[in-house]
C-alpha cells in the first residue's frame, strides 16, 4: 500500500506498519466495550478486552515497533480504563512500556488517557502523513485514519463472507477496527465510499493474511438475514 508516496503494509492483525519509520498504527480497540454492554443489561462474554490485547502483543511482538499511534476510540468510554480487570491492566502498562506510545484522541475518548504512560495529542503529523481518528473533508492526503471500521464483502464457494478490511486510495488510509467487540461498515456505504471519490482499493483480513481483492468481487450490502452469510470476527 502507498499512501502520499510512504509505503505501508497492512498486517494480519489488523494494525498498519510503516517500516520506514518503524511505527505500528491500531484504530478503535475500543476497550472495555464488553463490560459497558454489561453495564445496560447486554450480557456479552467478558474476554473483548483480553483477546484486543493478545492480539495486539502478538503484532507488536513480531514487529517490534518503536513507536505504537492508537488512531483513537482506544477505550470505548470514560470509565472503561476503570472496569479493566488486573491483567489487562497489566498487559497494556507492559505493551507500552519501553516505546513511544502515542494516544490520538477520539469520539469515544476525547480526555487523555490519564491511567497509562504514553503522548495524547489530537493528532500526530510526521513528514507526509497525519495520524488522526476521524477522516476530514476533502482529499485528506496522507490521512491515516480510523473511526468507520471498514469491512468488505466476498463470494466465495457459494458463500458470502464479510471480512474487516483497510481501504485506502493512495491519498488515505482507512484502518479496520482492532477491538475484539467493534464491528464493521461495508466500504460500500456512502460514509466510507464518499470519502474516495476516484475509488479504491480493499485489503481484507484473512486468517493468516492480508489480501488485496478485486473490485469487481466485491459484494454489495442487502444480504442481511441470509442463511449464506458469515461474518469472520476477530479469533481470540
Amino acid at each position: 500500500m502507498i499512501v502520499n508516496g510512504v509505503t505501508l503494509e497492512p498486517d494480519v492483525s489488523g494494525a498498519l506498519w510503516w517500516p520506514g519509520r518503524r511505527l505500528l498504527a491500531v484504530a478503535d480497540l475500543h476497550l472495555g466495550k464488553g463490560s459497558a454492554y454489561a453495564r445496560h443489561g447486554s450480557l456479552l462474554p467478558p474476554w473483548d478486552s483480553h483477546a484486543t490485547l493478545s492480539r495486539l502483543g502478538e503484532a507488536i511482538a513480531r514487529r517490534r515497533p518503536s513507536t505504537v499511534v492508537c488512531l483513537g476510540d482506544s477505550f470505548h468510554d470514560d470509565g472503561a480504563p476503570s472496569r479493566l480487570d488486573g491483567a489487562c491492566l497489566d498487559e497494556l502498562g507492559t505493551l507500552v512500556d519501553g516505546r513511544e506510545w502515542v494516544w490520538v484522541a477520539g469520539n469515544h475518548d476525547p480526555e487523555p488517557p490519564e491511567a497509562f504512560a504514553g503522548r495524547a495529542v489530537p493528532a500526530l503529523t510526521l513528514g507526509p502523513l497525519t495520524f488522526r481518528h476521524e477522516p476530514s473533508a476533502g482529499s485528506g492526503a496522507g490521512e491515516v485514519c480510523g473511526h468507520l471500521h471498514p469491512s468488505a464483502t466476498v463470494r466465495s464457494r457459494g458463500t458470502r463472507m464479510r471480512r474487516r478490511c483497510f481501504a485506502s486510495d493512495g491519498a488515505r488510509a482507512l484502518l479496520p477496527a482492532f477491538g475484539a467487540y467493534a464491528g464493521g461498515l461495508d466500504v460500500h456505504e456512502r460514509a466510507i465510499a464518499d470519502l474516495f471519490a476516484g475509488g479504491f482499493d480493499v485489503w481484507m483480513i484473512g486468517r493468516e493474511r492480508v489480501g488485496l481483492v478485486d473490485r469487481r468481487h466485491l459484494v454489495r450490502p442487502g444480504y442481511a438475514g441470509r442463511k449464506d452469510e458469515r461474518f469472520e470476527a476477530w479469533q481470540a
